[in-house]
């Protein structure tokens, strides 16, 4: 087994670290304080080719796959986490499922504009009251013989304000549950009866837009479904087993950048005549971070090779979630340990790093959900798509 990358894979590496240093961590602090959505990064990413993994070159894509994804945007997202949520919301989220469930016509009209950033993209799912149990639903998609009328809320949407072009997921089959969801394509610029709120009260990635979605009779035309009808269910969990690496890959390098920042401060501050790094239990709590740091990015590349070799993914996909969330979590609270006082300052970033940590234990599907997941397959109550 090689653990090494390929010197295009390390190319891709280069770029993308050099992208996030020169564009992104310059204005990390400041677009914090002021909760500040930099919409040209996005732009600058789709121009890189940082949009278009695992999408034909025929619409946009970059030619290269999960593994040279994972790669990039681990740079990325250990620099400013926040960004990691671009390739998710345009690439893996709907440019991928688009390529997989549209048709020729909605290939060609939405993904070219989502790859190259053109495009800010979305998927709408959770609901005030329907999180983890998405057959519960309530926004619904009524067949009014010529186009679709939706109504109801979506909550907690990421880029739900920000967006052009969207997924949305909504019952069409009254008492259907999970069997009677459709997924549909959304053109938030040109759909009236959708207001769109800003969710301004996180704890954290502030940077990031998050938002309510209010459908009013919104007109969706009749060929914005996507797929089958009543398959939404099926489409969304195949989407999300894409996702959710984004959600791992963010997760492993949010460690890391714990980790590097810990053992910078743990050599440059001294006690009692040396520096801090010196002592067993910082030494210690350094051990114990690489430990998980090595182990989150292991499981994510094993994922992705997975991936990139159309074998069963699922439950590597949920394991590098899983894991990762835990190690940045832990990670997070570690370095603020290490810190000391001055973690517990915005002086540091410890602050921003638990912030942005525990977001990943909630994110497209909570921990609960993946160790049921991990659980299910080892146990052979479902199967490892």
């Amino acid at each position: 087994m090689d653990f090494g990358l390929s010197e295009e894979q390390r190319m891709v590496q280069d770029m993308a670290r050099d992208f996030a240093n020169k564009e992104i961590a310059p204005y990390v602090e400041k677009d914090e304080e002021n909760h500040y959505y930099r919409r040209e990064i996005l732009t600058k990413m789709g121009d890189l080719g940082l949009l278009g993994w695992s999408i034909p070159e025929e619409y946009g894509g970059n030619g290269m796959g999960w593994m040279e994804a994972v790669t990039a945007l681990y740079e990325i997202a250990k620099v400013h986490t926040s960004w990691r949520l671009s390739v998710s919301g345009n690439c893996w989220g709907p440019a991928m499922t688009i390529n997989e469930y549209g048709t020729e016509e909605q290939k060609q009209k939405y993904i070219p504009g989502l790859v190259s950033g053109k495009n800010v993209g979305s998927f709408a799912i959770t609901e005030p009251n329907s999180g983890s149990d998405v057959g519960s639903m309530k926004t619904f998609a009524t067949d009014k013989g010529d186009h679709w009328l939706i109504n109801g809320t979506k909550m907690w949407i990421s880029g739900g304000h920000t967006c052009d072009v969207g997924l949305l997921y909504a019952a069409t089959e009254v008492g259907g549950g999970a069997k009677g969801l459709s997924c549909f394509i959304i053109d938030y610029n040109n759909t009236p009866g959708i207001t769109r709120n800003p969710i301004l009260g996180k704890v954290g990635m502030w940077t990031a837009p998050t938002s309510e979605l209010v459908f009013e009779d919104a007109v969706i035309p009749k060929e914005n479904l996507l797929g089958p009808l009543n398959k939404g269910f099926q489409i969304c969990m195949w989407m999300l087993n894409n996702t959710r690496m984004g959600c791992a890959t963010g997760s492993a390098a949010l460690s890391a950048a714990c980790l590097e920042g810990a053992v910078q401060y743990a050599n440059e501050r001294t006690q009692f005549g040396k520096p801090i790094g010196k002592y067993q239990m910082i030494q210690q709590q350094i051990a114990e971070m690489k430990l998980e740091d090595e182990a989150a990015k292991s499981l994510v590349y094993r994922a992705a090779w997975l991936k990139e070799n159309k074998l069963p993914n699922q439950q590597a996909t949920s394991l590098a979630k899983l894991f990762g969330s835990n190690a940045a979590v832990h990670g997070a609270n570690m370095a603020m340990k290490i810190y000391g006082s001055y973690g517990y300052s915005t002086e540091y970033p410890c602050g921003r790093w638990l912030r942005d940590a525990k977001q990943f234990e909630t994110l497209e599907g909570t921990s609960n959900i993946h160790m049921q997941i991990i659980a299910k397959i080892e146990l052979g109550y479902q199967p490892n798509r």
